[in-house]
């Protein structure tokens, strides 16, 4: 390997299988050897594996897959999420790094994943990328049981892919790209979506252009992408050249101009309507608390609210015993009798009729984008096939309001979601994900104060806000709960739970 030693060098450090790695090394085991999943036993065989050993991904079982999916030939350990521990871990690691690395080489990309500047470090340890790479691997091997993988690169884009693509067929997992390595090894890479930042519909609108790789953007008029993705083109065109002037200082000065924080979850089964409204409930009284614990006040919301795939729980009761599906009534089936309508129902404001074919939807979606991808076109990526636009049109409501007003009350603020709720969902539909958001925010000397505010009945909502706040950093997030979380649906018990909801 050449090794720029004059120029920038960057690693990018990934923790293998992190979920199943840690739960492996809490047991005393490899996650090479130990055949593992993480996921909930509680939720039956139709519950999502959050990760598998890497034992698991040699016998062909892939991340995210089903319980059911396994093959019933392989025998493996069942370990239930456990998320703060995880963050635990991920803290010690990184606690690790920064006795090599200062604080400002380093930035937290995830959980599992870091990029560090390692270019002032090369000559301060008198070692080359890749041995400083592998030293960084081996002491958190050796302190936590975790293996890694690393990317090389003299830039952080290069670091990324050399990690995603390169690393993972070498023995020692450490991949190394320069500008010149990047254009003979992965210029013609395919699939297109294995590329750091590329996902299924950039990749769709590319194919338009007969591009399906980095090669083919290279070799694209720049203005065809200017006028398909706007000011976005710049980063396509830069990567396909394996260009990236971003450094990690500039991150860390960053400040964006609007920040706001968000919130969501996959649904155990199928929801009906009214236990939707139960969970999002749930999911404002949290993030309104995360507010005033971070003294913020917000001036917009956002809802999204993903339905239920039929076809896909069809297949799910056709490939287990034990599964089953609740419909938008709160019934369970275990069967597929009745449960495939010959129409969908549209969006709540939709013009015409309330009930549309899957047909003429598909018509009326080609004419609005004659060159968008096909419903039924499939892309190969981490995860397996999917489809580029979903099984079903009209698969999600989704909109956003500004408020008229800056504030942090959980009244308010659910009073919004509420009337956006009933705005935007269809109540004959079963629900799976749930996605909240609050923008616009603020310090929350800039609340919103007029004639018609009851201030002290804001004050008051605001002493049992730090008050409920105060009992559970004490006692844990499950010590002091609304009403709400004992309903029927609710999940916020179990989820604080998998994060920490009560201490020890």
């Amino acid at each position: 390997m050449n090794e720029r030693s004059d120029g920038k060098v960057y690693l990018c450090i990934d923790l293998k299988t992190f979920y199943a790695s840690v739960e492996c090394a809490d047991r005393g085991r490899d996650t090479l050897t130990c055949n593992l999943v993480v996921a909930d036993p509680d939720r039956g065989r139709t519950t999502i594996c959050l990760a598998v050993s890497a034992a698991m991904k040699k016998l062909g079982v892939r991340n995210r897959c089903r319980v059911f999916d396994i093959p019933e030939n392989i025998d493996y350990i069942m370990a239930k999420p456990r998320m703060r521990h995880y963050m635990e871990v991920s803290a010690k690691i990184y606690g690790i790094y920064l006795e090599y690395v200062s604080p400002e080489d380093i930035h937290v990309y995830s959980i599992d994943e870091c990029f560090i500047d390692a270019t002032p470090y090369l000559s301060l340890y008198h070692t080359t990328a890749r041995a400083f790479a592998r030293e960084l691997m081996d002491a958190v091997f050796a302190r936590c049981g975790i293996r890694a993988t690393a990317g090389i690169g003299t830039n952080l884009f290069l670091a990324k892919v050399a990690l995603d693509i390169t690393a993972k067929h070498v023995d020692d997992g450490i991949g190394y790209l320069d500008e010149e390595l990047f254009r003979q090894q992965i210029w013609r890479h395919r699939p297109i979506t294995d590329i750091w930042g590329i996902g299924p519909g950039i990749a769709a609108r590319l194919a338009k252009y007969g591009v399906a790789d980095l090669m083919g953007v290279a070799a694209l008029d720049e203005r065809i992408l200017y006028r398909e993705f706007g000011v976005n083109a710049e980063y396509l065109i830069d990567h396909a050249h394996g260009v990236e002037p971003c450094t990690i200082a500039e991150i860390h000065a960053y400040v964006p101009e609007a920040t706001s924080i968000t919130s969501g979850q996959v649904l155990p089964r199928n929801y009906s309507y009214d236990e939707a409204r139960t969970v999002l409930r749930e999911m404002v009284d949290a993030s309104v608390l995360d507010l005033v614990a971070k003294h913020a006040v917000c001036d917009g919301i956002s809802l999204y609210v993903g339905y239920a795939s039929d076809q896909r729980d069809l297949a799910r009761l056709g490939a287990s015993g034990s599964a089953r599906i609740t419909d938008s009534c709160g019934v369970e089936h275990a069967s597929d009798h009745g449960l495939l309508p010959d129409t969908v129902s549209a969006p709540h404001g939709a013009q015409g009729t309330s009930s549309y074919s899957a047909d003429g939807i598909r018509a009326r979606q080609a004419l609005r984008d004659p060159d968008a991808a096909s419903p039924s076109t499939v892309f190969t990526g981490e995860h397996g096939r999917r489809t580029v636009r979903g099984r079903r049109a009209y698969g999600y409501a989704e909109a956003s309001r500004k408020l008229g007003e800056r504030t942090n009350s959980f009244k308010r603020l659910m009073a919004r979601f509420d009337a956006l709720y009933t705005e935007i969902v269809d109540p004959a539909r079963p629900i799976k994900r749930v996605n909240i958001g609050f923008g616009g925010l603020l310090p929350e000397e800039f609340a919103t104060v007029d004639l018609f505010t009851d201030v002290q009945a804001e004050q008051s909502e605001r002493d049992l806000a730090d008050a409920m706040l105060a009992v559970r950093g004490k006692y844990g997030k499950n010590a002091l709960l609304r009403g709400t979380s004992y309903k029927q649906g609710a999940t916020g018990r179990e989820r604080n739970e998998q994060v920490g909801g009560h201490h020890a």
